[in-house]
């Protein structure tokens, strides 16, 4: 990985990782906790791709375990996240654009089951059968839930970010880049289409009135 993806990765997991563990943790919701690590994790696999994806993915497990208050394995979550991560990068758009909320917000809610199962998978494996006291279902239920009430907010600026740290043409304007990420989760992605019009009606009225002052001084010559 460059470095510009090396310091772009590690500063927004330490930033994720803090805001879950001391403020989404700290909220008591019924069920699973809303994985802001999880989302961050898919943001950057779907702009680097499979291997880029695997990569932050396992090190952004591995440091959700070290960190406290872990009450499990180290290497557990690590495990969990890099398997997603490398599966979400192999979605990641050939053009390198997101036109429509659908494939992503999918993703989101296969990811957030699919971690869920594995997570509580490796752990029977290890013996730690917490999953079971707590009730697999209302798990899978829940963090799909809030892990997708939470998306919209998280992964499009994720996403925005690391095109921006990569230099990509897609991210140098700010309207393409807000048309392509932004609306494309939020409004099907008519962010562009809408510039684009704007754009062509600009044109055609500047050409109306260049054709209109012709006329007018070809009336004055006569």
């Amino acid at each position: 990985m460059r470095v510009n993806r090396i310091l772009l990765s590690s500063s927004l997991i330490v930033v994720a990782l803090v805001i879950q563990v001391s403020v989404l943790a700290r909220l008591h919701l019924p069920g699973a906790v809303p994985d802001l690590l999880l989302l961050t994790v898919l943001g950057l696999a779907l702009v680097y791709g499979h291997v880029g994806g695997a990569l932050v993915g396992f090190g952004a497990g591995l440091l959700a375990d070290l960190a406290p208050p872990a009450d499990h394995a180290a290497g557990r979550y690590a495990l969990v996240l890099c398997v997603i991560g490398y599966l979400a990068g192999l979605v990641k758009p050939e053009s390198g654009q997101v036109r429509s909320a659908t494939g992503p917000m999918v993703v989101v809610v296969a990811a957030a089951v699919g971690s869920t199962l594995l997570y509580a998978g490796v752990g029977a494996l290890v013996g730690d059968t917490a999953a079971r006291h707590v009730g697999l279902g209302s798990l899978l239920f829940t963090a799909a839930l809030y892990d997708l009430l939470l998306a919209p907010f998280v992964v499009p600026g994720v996403m925005a970010l690391a095109r921006r740290a990569e230099n990509d043409p897609l991210a140098e304007t700010g309207s393409t880049a807000s048309g392509d990420i932004s609306s494309g989760w939020l409004s099907g992605g008519t962010g562009l289409r809408i510039g684009g019009q704007r754009g062509g009606l600009k044109t055609k009225a500047a050409r109306a009135r260049t054709a209109r002052a012709g006329r007018i001084k070809g009336v004055k010559r006569l």
